[in-house]
């Protein structure tokens, strides 16, 4: 099976460089039309031009494809909303969105000024959020919906000197899972990519042999299968240099404690069998994990 977008309007937002454009010029390829949005900025958000995405529309329009640029900052809300009306007006709808675009303040948390974090929180979280509030009532009106948030390692599992990026990418994790489920009924799949890639973001962090290998086209084809019609939803892929993987939170099966154990002494003396992960599973929703403490509850007590 071959997937393809034909007849379907994209938003891909930090296209004008690197995974954007990478994602802007896949989803051309295989039939979509595509609102090549960047601010134009510099990787520490400065700036702004026009430039970046109108050369990309251009490499996507001379290889037989659909394409516009447009140049909205993601962190405000009126700009991306007259994105997503101006799409509509003029394609009709917005069925896919891949929210990309994103900035870097690296900073020990000692050295960070507020500004730096406030900064990078209202890019790529805030940022996000305007995206897909902007889109949602289009998608839930259709009842359908594709869209793709991008999270990070830093976000997964730490990094020195990102607590402003690691935090934003994080509580995007945070907002695909509640979308995810509130876009179900209305086949909305609300899916993340975490990336490892050579970009602008990451071109002083790696030597060149890994940043040879780690191309954004190596990200593409994940991001492409999460905006198709056979997408999951609720699903984290790590990808990088040709290799993709699921992510998942995992929670131990823990341990139900009487009430005259409810203290610190006791949660260190059971400690091993709290932390062991070998009944560890994903849970699926916030209520999961109240149901599993409760059940736990309830059958220590049968036991008396």
């Amino acid at each position: 099976m071959t997937i393809r977008f034909d007849g379907r309007v994209a938003i891909v937002t930090g296209a004008g460089n690197g995974l954007g454009r990478a994602h802007a010029l896949g989803l051309a390829a295989r039939g979509a039309k595509v609102v090549v949005n960047d601010f134009g900025g510099a990787r520490d958000g400065s700036g702004g031009s026009m430039t970046a995405a109108e050369a990309v529309v251009e490499e996507i329009r001379a290889a037989g494809g659909i394409a516009m640029a447009d140049g909205a900052d993601v962190s405000n809300f009126e700009q991306v909303k007259a994105m997503v009306a101006m799409t509509t007006a003029e394609w009709g709808s917005v069925d896919l969105l891949c929210a990309n675009a994103g900035i870097l303040r690296d900073k020990s948390f000692a050295k960070m000024e507020l500004a730096d974090f406030a900064k990078v929180i209202d890019v790529h979280l805030n940022g996000t959020f305007y995206c897909c509030k902007a889109v949602w009532d289009g998608m839930r009106e259709r009842n359908f919906g594709r869209i793709v948030v991008t999270t990070s390692s830093s976000g997964l599992y730490g990094n020195f000197g990102q607590a402003n990026y690691g935090a934003a990418k994080a509580g995007i994790i945070g907002l695909m899972n509640v979308l995810a489920a509130e876009g179900r009924k209305t086949d909305i799949r609300v899916n993340t990519i975490s990336p490892t890639a050579a970009t602008r973001m990451t071109e002083e962090l790696l030597p060149p042999q890994a940043l040879a290998l780690l191309k954004p086209e190596s990200i593409t084809p994940a991001v492409l299968y999460l905006l198709s019609d056979d997408a999951p939803t609720r699903t984290i892929i790590g990808a990088g240099a040709g290799s993709f993987a699921v992510v998942k939170l995992m929670e131990s099966e823990g341990l139900n404690l009487p009430e005259s154990d409810w203290t610190p002494d006791a949660i260190a003396a059971h400690f091993a069998e709290i932390s062991d992960m070998s009944q560890a599973r994903a849970l699926e929703g916030a209520f999961q994990q109240t149901e599993k403490y409760v059940t736990q509850a309830a059958a220590r007590l049968a036991k008396g």
